[in-house]
């Protein structure tokens, strides 16, 4: 299960799953595109491979689709207002999660946040949620996304995530909160293993 940044990758993913021998599948958003240019021919992304777009070491932003552009806007702001240094990663599949990347970032930041344009309940959210259980249980996570509910139709997708908790402004103190409440002594936890 893939889902695309933006229509450059959207037309690597289509590339990925012709060439993938058995089923794929890609999930994309209504609306347009960040109008970046594409690329003369596609190139298929390795199954599972998450791309990092930004460093940082102080907690780890797992974003998919067009949430994204969302998870470094926030970053930049973290890193201006708060002093916070966040890593963004593309994560670009749902299934298989990239889990050596994942657990790198779960032992250096000791902080998770995903952000995801699908409900909460069994989404990419939860696969992280389940493979640091498995492997780094004391790591603190909070998932971002849509609720377990019938989703109104609005104008614009900006009204739904407004409508839903999911404007830049509420995943922004979402992702502060979050940082914020995680003790220290349990993010220092985490390095002693």
């Amino acid at each position: 299960v893939m889902q695309p940044k933006d229509e450059d990758e959207l037309q690597d993913m289509m590339a990925t799953g012709l060439a993938h021998n058995g089923p794929a599948f890609i999930r994309y958003p209504r609306g347009s595109g960040e109008g970046v240019s594409l690329k003369e021919e596609p190139e298929p992304i390795a199954i599972g491979n998450a791309e990092v777009l930004r460093e940082g070491n102080d907690l780890a932003l797992w974003a998919l689709g067009p949430f994204v552009a969302e998870a470094l806007s926030i970053a930049k702001r973290l890193s201006i207002e708060e002093g916070v240094e966040a890593s963004v990663v593309n994560a670009r599949f749902a299934k298989p999660l990239d889990e050596n990347l994942l657990h790198q970032h779960a032992q250096k930041c000791g902080v998770i946040v995903t952000l995801e344009d699908h409900v909460l309940p069994g989404g990419f959210g939860s696969a992280v949620l389940e493979f640091l259980q498995a492997n780094d249980p004391r790591i603190p996570v909070t998932r971002i996304g849509w609720p377990d509910a019938f989703v109104d139709h609005a104008d614009s997708v900006s009204d739904l995530r407004e409508a839903n908790g999911l404007s830049q402004e509420d995943i922004y103190k979402k992702v502060l909160d979050h940082f914020q409440t995680a003790s220290p002594s349990e993010r220092s936890l985490a390095f002693l293993e």
